[in-house]
């Protein structure tokens, strides 16, 4: 008898790992700023300078750490990394350095067990519907994420801060058993083939493929379309960080002056953005295989730099505007991440990506985290959020703008 594909185990287990390691610390360790703000008397500038510092200072981790040990051990050790930064993060003394240690352990954390080992076992287990089952992986950083946005504001008005902090930290440990016992690194391990295949694909009794050739790193430097791919993707993905790390900040200048009210109001917008993007996620796939990438991508774009102004609507007297903000926002988030990799295989074909991608990424992280930490320094500057929020917007749309100047079909010829 034909044994059960083991795949959909493994879907399942990534979905909730990828969660718990990515999606649940990253969107909730902004809830408490204010906190941290609150008791250490620190400027939002330092705050948000603690991720930022932690990217120079760890990026290293990924590129030297992962290529060498299993996929599931990075799960593992990475997790426990993370809990450990956010069990520091409830033990702070006030003293920054501590502060960056703290956000360097977070960091590796995020490196080891974040996307890349997920990205590895789904791609070991799935050849043909490797889309679809990456795609319901992703979908688990929105869900176990949002589950957090109700944690935390639960727990903090429940115990002290850094309580709430110490508690919520153990959730991360829950991937230490799925990772363990039910996720296998490939198929071979337990006598099975991608997909679910009898037997692997014969070569030989297959077609010729004429592979295409890869465009080299030099190639792209000198292609208008890779330096707009470049820059209106970091230039979109900054845009949304800071919306992401600076929200609650927002709403305390809209006039949630109180603990309670500016956690409630987190919570709802946090979660709802969250669960859009799911919607944002799934749609823009599906738009992006029966319409142009480009124009795909253009809209979304446009719809993540109108978003924020919605921002400005939410007030203690018309608070039932977060869900139009929420939705819509959370919408194009969820659309933007998607489509970055579709576009640079458009642009510059299937066997360039990783070429493409190995220098889109590391830019969109930097500015993924150094962005937010320049608007606290407008705030600063300016002493007013509107201020600081019309960067975003001009930011978010020259993203746009960028993307808007992309050639449909990319060069094909070195």
């Amino acid at each position: 008898m034909k044994k059960q594909f083991y795949g959909g185990w493994i879907v399942a287990a990534c979905f909730l790992t990828f969660g718990i390691s990515t999606g649940f610390p990253y969107y909730n360790i902004a809830f408490f700023f204010d906190y941290f703000r609150d008791q250490h008397g620190w400027p939002i500038s330092l705050i948000t300078l603690g991720a930022p510092v932690a990217v120079l200072l760890t990026i290293w981790a990924g590129p030297i750490i992962v290529p060498k040990v299993s996929p599931r051990l990075l799960i593992i050790i990475g997790t426990g990394t993370t809990f450990l930064a956010f069990q520091w993060f409830s033990r702070l003394s006030g003293a920054t350095w501590e502060y960056f240690a703290a956000w360097a352990l977070y960091m590796i954390g995020y490196f080891l067990s974040g996307p890349i080992p997920h990205q590895i076992i789904i791609s070991n287990w799935f050849k043909e519907k490797r889309g679809r089952a990456m795609g319901i992986t992703y979908v688990g950083v929105a869900v176990v994420g949002s589950f957090g946005n109700k944690l935390g504001p639960y727990l903090a008005s429940q115990m002290h801060y850094t309580e709430a902090l110490h508690y919520m930290s153990f959730l991360l440990l829950l991937a230490w058993p799925i990772a363990f016992f039910l996720i296998k690194d490939k198929p071979e391990d337990i006598g099975q083939f991608p997909d679910g295949k009898l037997q692997p694909a014969a070569a030989a009794a297959a077609p010729p493929i004429v592979k295409e050739a890869s465009h080299s790193f030099a190639f792209l430097l000198r292609q208008k379309p890779f330096w707009l791919l470049l820059v209106g993707s970091a230039a979109s993905i900054g845009a949304i960080a800071a919306v992401n790390f600076h929200m609650k900040f927002v709403f305390e200048s809209q006039g949630y002056s109180t603990q309670a009210a500016r956690n409630q109001i987190w919570s709802t917008a946090s979660f709802w953005v969250l669960w859009s993007s799911i919607a944002g996620r799934l749609l823009a796939g599906y738009l992006a295989d029966k319409f142009s990438k480009k124009y795909v991508m253009l809209v979304t774009y446009f719809v993540v730099a109108l978003a924020i102004p919605t921002l400005f609507l939410v007030t203690p007297g018309q608070g039932n505007y977060v869900y139009l903000f929420a939705i819509v926002f959370g919408f194009a988030m969820g659309a933007d991440y998607m489509l970055i990799p579709l576009m640079a295989a458009e642009q510059f074909g299937l066997a360039t990506l990783a070429v493409a991608m190995s220098a889109i990424l590391p830019s969109d992280t930097i500015s993924q985290f150094w962005f937010p930490n320049l608007i606290a320094r407008v705030k600063d500057f300016t002493g007013s959020y509107e201020t600081a929020m019309l960067t975003v917007f001009a930011v978010a749309f020259i993203g746009a703008l960028a993307i808007a100047l992309l050639p449909k079909h990319g060069a094909r010829k070195e």
